[in-house]
């Protein structure tokens, strides 16, 4: 049955992937107002089929820790559902993603006119400059900034190396660092082609301070997204 349904549900959202890339590309027309319309529909609509059809629900405590206005989101990264999962939480979603995904076709310069934040992670200091550049024009947009301070996908129970960028980040936007833990990876997996059904749970810490030290920042933010590693017993 978890076989079938993933089959089904893999259908259905390449199928309504490839077709509201089409529609995003109409609404460019209308200019960078309406970047976020068509990702934010898709985003609620997968949330959907993955309940419909995997029987997977979200569960999110801490919501509350999220202000109003401008904000830096420091995520786990385990499962390709961390990528649009935002886009339903935050009223204005803005990923910090790798540059190489803006040469899928379409897609690619879609994720630009929405706003988000693309970093060449090859460039080195660059990069670095790129981000925080990028951070500050989020900012005064009042966009809620979402980073993966690890890097890349890691499997559930087991947190990777955090990149600095995310202290320099809070340094020089002055917005306190929001981590949040998840054990979406219990269910959709990486590079998993099967969806497993379950509770996806979404744990969102209290804020620490931009003004704290960076080695404590970096213990602290660890800490923050560590709090789902014990395994779950609602995967099945």
């Amino acid at each position: 049955m978890v076989l079938l349904r993933s089959i089904l549900f893999n259908i259905v959202f390449f199928t309504i992937t490839f077709l509201l890339t089409f529609v995003a590309e109409a609404m460019r027309l209308r200019g960078p107002a309406h970047g976020l319309v068509v990702p934010m529909f898709w985003a609620r609509l997968n949330l959907r089929l993955l309940r419909w059809i995997c029987g997977i629900r979200v569960e999110v405590t801490g919501l509350e820790n999220v202000p109003p206005g401008a904000a830096l989101i420091a995520s786990r990264h385990q499962s390709a559902f961390d990528i649009f999962v935002w886009l339903t939480l935050v009223p204005k979603c803005c990923y910090v993603l790798k540059r190489e995904l803006l040469r899928i076709p379409l897609f690619g310069p879609l994720m630009l006119h929405a706003g988000m934040i693309a970093v060449d992670r090859e460039a080195g200091g660059a990069a670095l400059r790129s981000l925080l550049r990028e951070g500050e024009r989020a900012v005064r947009e009042q966009r809620q900034i979402v980073i993966f301070p690890e890097g890349t996908r890691a499997p559930p129970g087991r947190i990777g190396s955090l990149q600095p960028g995310i202290a320099a980040l809070a340094a020089r936007l002055g917005q306190p660092v929001i981590p949040v833990s998840t054990n979406s990876g219990l269910f959709w997996g990486r590079r998993a082609f099967r969806k497993r059904p379950g509770v996806i749970r979404i744990v969102i810490g209290e804020p620490i301070p931009a003004s704290t030290p960076r080695a404590a920042l970096m213990r602290s933010l660890a800490q923050g997204m560590s709090v789902l590693d014990a395994p779950s017993k609602s995967a099945v």
